[in-house]
């Protein structure tokens, strides 16, 4: 089946007077970005040269997608929306609720079993309101998009921060909450910064050991977890040409761990193949005669500096293979330095578990390159000395790699096939043997190695870095082994060397599946009933959030002073809570419990300034709620770097938080917090944190003048009868300053469709 074919076409037939059109106004050479951005304004939108990190543009996607954590609090607001059905193609992808534990088998049994109740209720919203849905094993949404909906020159949202990975195809696909997902579900435009533009050249061509994977985590050392905020990463050059349709897109997939709004790829011969090899030929007929819509001007190739913010050049023909971690994605060591980091900072050198799949690296290519090296490793004698995990990214991946003899490779070697999900990625995963909490390393081929993001336990240390890689470590047993350079012992007590991975990009018999998994929605789902149980502890119905009552925050208890890192998995935790995603009250109990306190460095232990007891922050958020009292949260930088789920910010928002004030805001947080009537504010002066005492009370004036560009004011009330006021800033245009005032985006889009 060929998706959204009509739509294609109708997105296709006047793409080169529009490309044209917006050169004329715009007046200058156009990037590949700019191209696709200014295609796909909103009706109604100017078409002008909008200032990149400066003005909010309102823009018309083509899709929306949504996995099942997301799309329960997502679904849940489209159902108060007032709209019948969605207004652009959508679909759920079941990916995220299935625990890793033994077996593909076996985990699917259990996970349908467990998730019955929120299955059948994303199945029945989905036939209600017109939307396809995946269900459970059918894959990893961004793999299973990849396949089937991606096309060059298009532009999606996603409720899920990795949505960036059809960049690969040439995409313009952003990770979003559940309320921007819900605004273009109800055919209201949708609303986002324009852009800055980060261009990355490359340059030569990859051999060896080094991946497309490498791209990324070199440029993550380069640009840091925040260095690509508010901004889009295009690559070009002549080394995008040779990198497979898959590759590009794992180096778009993981642009979200630097904060990138999104990556993106040139159309070419690569991408055209891909395309046809997963069935759309007839999109490649239409994309091949649009090959300069979807390339940056030729003008942009000859001074790129002229026309993006900021130029990076990488040389694949001299590109490392990378592995970067602990505790952070953006902590990058060439594979020629690893050994000595492992030395130097006593990183545990034994590697109890390699872990390949996510929506990062689970390809064919991925699979078979790293089945390359275990079948290597048998022809020498060798066994691999660490448990290997393997979740294929989608059915017709693990359906055409099993026919292909790639996965009874993996299992020959001891390897554990599990379901075509998630999985340890996102904390799914049932790791029985840290029950002692040993200090132990783990290395993956996924995007995020937070600490206990991948099982809970804080002395895992968890590294990142290709499918060849984890295999390779491994097989050694050992952190510091380095495949290039380094020799192991064989069974026979030989020396011998690992030789380089192999693999094809695509099948050479092509792509075959039984079941890939769709179920599309019924013609008309008006008479579907969406029933949600009042006594369930997994869905909840949702009741709007209260309007700005006008006045001042005056005099409001600290909550938590965080300290450090503090991403969504800190203010919303994964793994055990995903079961609760669609119950607003319940997951509320784990906000802010990873959080670091500042003022005694433990995590869930905050001040109850009533009675000097430390307590659990929702049970101190919970008591001051029930007593008509609100709070603050304070942070530090980036806050909120991580997933996009929204639930981090609609937590605060359930428990009376007035209002969060920190030193920087990751991107799509930001607006989430907007999203649901949120102050999000930021220091002006990233000192006055300092100034903040763990019993103050906290004041926020000038509301009565909320304005564009205009700062508020926050005063410290100290227990010592001292004060202390300093301006605060924030981001808010006109439109969001009406959610705040509405009491969300949701009530202000309920009122629109009235």
């Amino acid at each position: 089946m060929v998706f959204d074919i009509d739509l294609i076409k109708d997105i296709y037939q006047h793409y080169p007077q529009k490309i044209d059109l917006i050169r004329q106004k715009i007046g200058k050479p156009l990037t590949l970005t700019e191209k696709i951005l200014y295609a796909h304004l909103a009706e109604g939108e100017e078409l002008k040269a909008y200032k990149r990190g400066e003005d909010y543009v309102n823009f018309s996607p083509d899709r929306v997608a949504m996995q099942d954590a997301t799309a329960q609090m997502a679904l849940l607001q489209l159902m108060n929306s007032g709209r019948k059905r969605v207004a652009v193609p959508s679909t759920v992808h079941c990916d995220h609720l299935i625990q890793a534990y033994k077996n593909a088998h076996d985990d699917l049994i259990i996970a349908e079993s467990n998730n019955h109740e929120v299955y059948q209720f994303l199945r029945d919203v989905s036939n209600k309101y017109g939307i396809g849905f995946w269900k459970p094993d059918a894959g990893i949404i961004h793999q299973v998009v990849l396949e089937n909906y991606a096309f060059p020159g298009g532009m999606m949202i996603g409720t899920d921060s990795h949505t960036p990975n059809a960049g690969g195809l040439s995409m313009i696909a952003i990770g979003v909450g559940g309320a921007d997902a819900v605004d273009v579900m109800a055919g209201m435009p949708w609303e986002l910064k324009m852009p800055k533009i980060i261009g990355v050249k490359l340059i030569g061509k990859l051999s060896g050991w080094s991946s497309p994977k490498d791209v990324i985590l070199k440029l993550a050392g380069i640009l840091t977890v925040k260095g690509g905020t508010n901004s889009i990463i295009e690559y070009f050059g002549e080394g995008t040409e040779s990198l497979s349709a898959t590759g590009k897109a794992t180096i778009c997939n993981m642009g979200a761990e630097v904060g990138a709004t999104t990556s993106i790829f040139p159309y070419s011969k690569k991408s055209a193949d891909y395309l046809a090899m997963t069935g759309r030929q007839e999109v490649v007929d239409l994309a091949d005669t649009l090959v300069d819509c979807f390339n940056p001007d030729k003008e942009i190739l000859k001074q790129p500096e002229n026309y993006y913010d900021q130029v990076i050049e990488i040389n694949l023909s001299t590109l490392e293979p990378y592995v970067n971690g602990p505790f952070t994605p953006d902590l990058a060591y060439p594979i020629s330095e690893l050994a000595s980091a492992v030395k130097e900072h006593d990183y545990p050198d034994n590697m109890e578990v390699g872990l390949i799949g996510s929506c990062t690296n689970s390809s064919y290519e991925d699979m078979m390159r790293a089945a390359s090296v275990i079948d290597s490793a048998n022809k020498l004698g060798l066994k691999v000395n660490a448990k290997l995990i393997i979740n294929p990214g989608s059915e017709q991946v693990k359906y055409t790699s099993k026919r292909d003899g790639i996965l009874s490779r993996f299992e020959q070697a001891g390897a554990a096939i599990m379901a075509n999900a998630c999985g340890p990625c996102i904390g799914q995963w049932r790791r029985d043997e840290v029950a002692d909490e040993h200090k132990n390393s783990i290395v993956t081929s996924f995007n995020r190695n937070f600490a206990k993001r991948n099982d809970g336990s804080p002395n895992t240390y968890a590294f990142v870095c290709s499918p060849e890689i984890v295999v390779a470590l491994s097989i050694a047993g050992k952190l510091s082994f380095n495949p290039l350079t380094d020799h192991l012992i064989n069974v026979k007590g030989e020396k011998v060397k690992l030789p380089e991975p192999l693999g094809d990009e695509l099948p050479k018999q092509g792509f075959a599946v039984d079941d890939a998994g769709y179920i599309g929605p019924i013609a008309d789902g008006s008479a579907v009933e969406v029933r949600i149980d009042p006594h369930s502890d997994r869905l909840q119905q949702l009741l709007p959030f209260t309007p700005w009552d006008g006045k001042d925050i005056i005099s409001q208890p600290l909550l938590i002073k965080a300290t450090g890192k503090c991403t969504t998995d800190h203010i919303s935790m994964a793994g055990k809570w995903l079961k609760f995603r669609g119950h607003l009250d319940n997951i509320s109990n784990n906000m802010l419990i990873g959080a670091v306190n500042a003022f005694n460095q433990k995590t869930n232990c905050v001040l109850d300034a009533q009675t000097g007891d430390y307590v659990e922050v929702p049970a101190l958020a919970r008591k001051l709620k029930s007593q008509g009292i609100g709070s603050i949260v304070v942070a530090e930088e980036n806050y909120g770097e991580g997933s996009s789920r929204e639930h981090a910010a609609m937590e605060p928002r359930f428990l009376n938080v007035k209002a969060i004030v920190v030193k920087s805001f990751a991107r799509i947080h930001e607006t989430n917090l907007k999203k649901q009537g949120m102050l999000a504010l930021t220091f002006v002066n990233k000192d006055d944190y300092d100034k903040i005492r763990e019993d103050d009370q906290i004041s926020i004036t000038g509301l009565s003048n909320f304005a564009p560009g205009k700062n508020l004011t926050l005063t410290l009330h100290h227990r010592d009868g001292s004060k202390e006021s300093f301006a605060v800033s924030h981001t808010y245009n006109q439109a969001q300053i009406e959610w705040f005032k509405a009491g969300s985006a949701l009530n202000k889009l309920k009122e629109e469709v009235k």
